[in-house]
């Protein structure tokens, strides 16, 4: 079950630990045909069918990726912990992330995960089986 950890930036820590969100509480996992991603209280699940596309991005700057995130021009939701670079995943069916339920969801995911090239990778070989 490939686990991909969030990349913690020192500056960022103390302020995310604030959160609830600490490297035990954050992680991304793609396994049996599903993405689930924590981010300390936050979760964020769905089919990996349901992914059409991942690819990386960065830099960022910090008070639009530092933290939960939910963007007002695509309504994209960012699990951030670092300014330097990340995996943006799109999905067919926008999937729920930020609050409970239906009522607010999100058409792509921002994860900065430190191994971002392993984690499109991951979902691209689970996509395919």
């Amino acid at each position: 079950m490939p686990r991909f950890e969030f990349a913690f930036e020192s500056t960022w820590v103390t302020p995310l630990k604030l959160m609830g969100i600490t490297p035990e509480r954050a992680f991304v996992l793609v396994d049996a045909g599903e993405l689930r991603v924590r981010f300390g209280p936050w979760r964020l699940r769905t089919p990996v069918s349901n992914v059409s596309g991942a690819l990386v991005t960065g830099p960022y700057t910090p008070w639009k990726v530092i933290g939960p995130h939910l963007s007002l021009a695509d309504r994209g939701v960012t699990f951030g912990t670092s300014t330097r670079r990340g995996v943006c995943v799109l999905f067919h069916r926008p999937v729920p992330a930020l609050v409970p339920g239906r009522l607010l969801t999100h058409p792509g995911a921002t994860l900065t995960v430190s191994d971002s090239e392993g984690l499109v990778e991951a979902l691209r070989q689970s996509q395919s089986t």
